[in-house]
């Protein structure tokens, strides 16, 4: 797969006004960090983006994630790593990443209640929709993602 356009370099201030939300839910939200990574990851899964799922991996290892938090995610239904606080911010990053086809249902919605204020619910439907902005303009424009010292070409 090759590279469409670099729509950083074409479009810059489109780029600038992204940034502008995603400094937002990383530096001033006060979202848990650990919950922006599980957002950021599960979204970037279910879209396909090669590109994110790459970079949050890797982020996520750095801020101290185990190996299997990050493994188990797209399995996260079947293992009992993830706490009811996150299963329920799961629940509800799938149902926003595939709003056209869930509608964002109740039952993905209610469970958030327990655990967050409605203030802290917002931050994180805006987190899970910035992710969703990078995904979708990654996978249009093919972005790749940089190959480790230790990839193998087939």
């Amino acid at each position: 797969m090759q590279e469409r356009l670099n729509g950083y370099k074409v479009a810059p201030d489109a780029y600038k006004a992204i940034m502008g939300l995603e400094t937002y839910i990383t530096r001033d939200s006060g979202l848990a960090p650990a919950l922006i990574h599980l957002i950021k990851l599960r979204a970037s899964q279910i879209n396909g983006c090669a590109y994110c799922v790459d970079m949050h991996v890797k982020e996520a290892r750095h801020h101290g994630l185990s190996e299997q938090w990050i493994n188990l995610l797209s399995v996260w239904r079947e293992s009992p790593v993830y706490t009811p606080l996150e299963r329920a911010v799961l629940e509800w990053t799938e149902a926003v990443t595939r709003v056209a086809d869930t509608g964002a249902p109740d039952s993905a919605y209610e469970p958030l209640k327990a655990y967050f204020t409605e203030a802290e619910i917002a931050k994180l439907t805006i987190a899970i929709g910035t992710i969703n902005i990078w995904n979708r303009v990654a996978v249009s424009f093919r972005n790749q993602h940089p190959l480790d010292a230790s990839t193998k070409a087939a």
